[in-house]
């Protein structure tokens, strides 16, 4: 199985740091108030401007939309011998 942590300084507001195929933790409009996060692959970007302080919005593989608020990076879990 794979782990998923956080990228270092990908916070998800920089348009140039996100493309499709990209696993990413967004938070969709019903949760902007809890901060719950959702995470899933990137199929399309969805905001224009290169920053934006929110996050990036985006478009998931299965549908849902919301602001990038993390960069995941599928971490190695096999040790070579």
């Amino acid at each position: 199985m794979t782990k998923l942590s956080l990228g270092e300084n990908m916070n998800g507001q920089n348009r140039k740091d996100i493309h499709p195929g990209l696993p990413v933790a967004i938070v969709l409009k019903k949760d902007q108030r809890t901060g719950r996060l959702t995470e899933g692959i990137v199929k399309d970007i969805l905001t224009s401007a290169p920053f934006h302080s929110r996050g990036i919005k985006v478009k998931l593989e299965d549908g849902k939309i919301g602001r990038v608020h993390a960069i995941l990076q599928k971490l190695a879990t096999s040790m070579e011998s």
